[in-house]
């Protein structure tokens, strides 16, 4: 095992008993952590099956890592029912439990820098406004399929089930509100961690 595999292949193992864990004891069923969960394990296995091609900073895995964690909590309570999301909204007064937002955002924040890292290393795209004008709007894409994404499972589930995986709670611009705090969530990422990143990209290719 090279040096470079040691940190992926840590907090991978980390997440395969986490997984183990949460997948079993759930209070709200297999197949809602499995609807949540799911997007971030076909990421996993991606970056695990394109590592001996493609390694990546460690940068992204352990954004990736993070992200994964916050897709779990979901899908352990379910979005709507999750209790940091629950204390916030007697904390500060609000009428639903707004976790899925959180979800939303890092589904911005964490994702824009793999496909930044992709596209810096792949294309001959520069470091400049025109690279931030695309990647805002891939995340903005990617958050409109995975709103697509959720209509569908919804209509294929039970009605219970569906509302359960679409956590809306009655808020009638939820998908449209999904996708905005996406796009928050990937400019925020560009505006505070781009050096991080161009210096663990550095690090990797010398």
């Amino acid at each position: 095992m090279t040096h470079g595999a040691r940190l992926p292949l840590a907090l991978g193992l980390v997440l395969l008993v986490v997984f183990a864990f949460t997948l079993f004891t759930t209070p709200e069923g297999q197949l809602n952590w499995l609807l949540e969960v799911g997007p971030g394990l076909v990421g996993l296995i991606a970056l695990a099956v394109s590592y001996r091609r493609f390694p990546m900073t460690r940068f992204v895995y352990v954004a990736v890592f993070l992200h994964v964690l916050i897709l779990v909590y979901g899908g352990y309570y379910t979005y709507a029912k999750a209790p940091l999301g629950e204390w916030a909204r007697v904390a500060f007064g609000w009428s639903r439990n707004n976790y899925d937002k959180v979800g939303h955002f890092a589904f911005g924040l964490f994702p824009v820098f793999v496909v930044r890292e992709v596209l810096l290393r792949k294309t001959k795209l520069e470091r400049n406004g025109w690279l931030v004008f695309i990647l805002i709007n891939v995340i903005f894409g990617f958050a409109a399929l995975y709103e697509l994404f959720e209509w569908g499972a919804a209509l294929a589930l039970d009605p219970a089930g569906g509302d359960a995986f679409l956590g809306t709670q009655g808020y009638v611009w939820d998908a449209q509100s999904d996708m905005l705090y996406a796009g928050i969530g990937a400019t925020v990422g560009l505006l505070t961690l781009t050096g991080l990143h161009d210096r663990e990209l550095k690090r990797l290719l010398g």
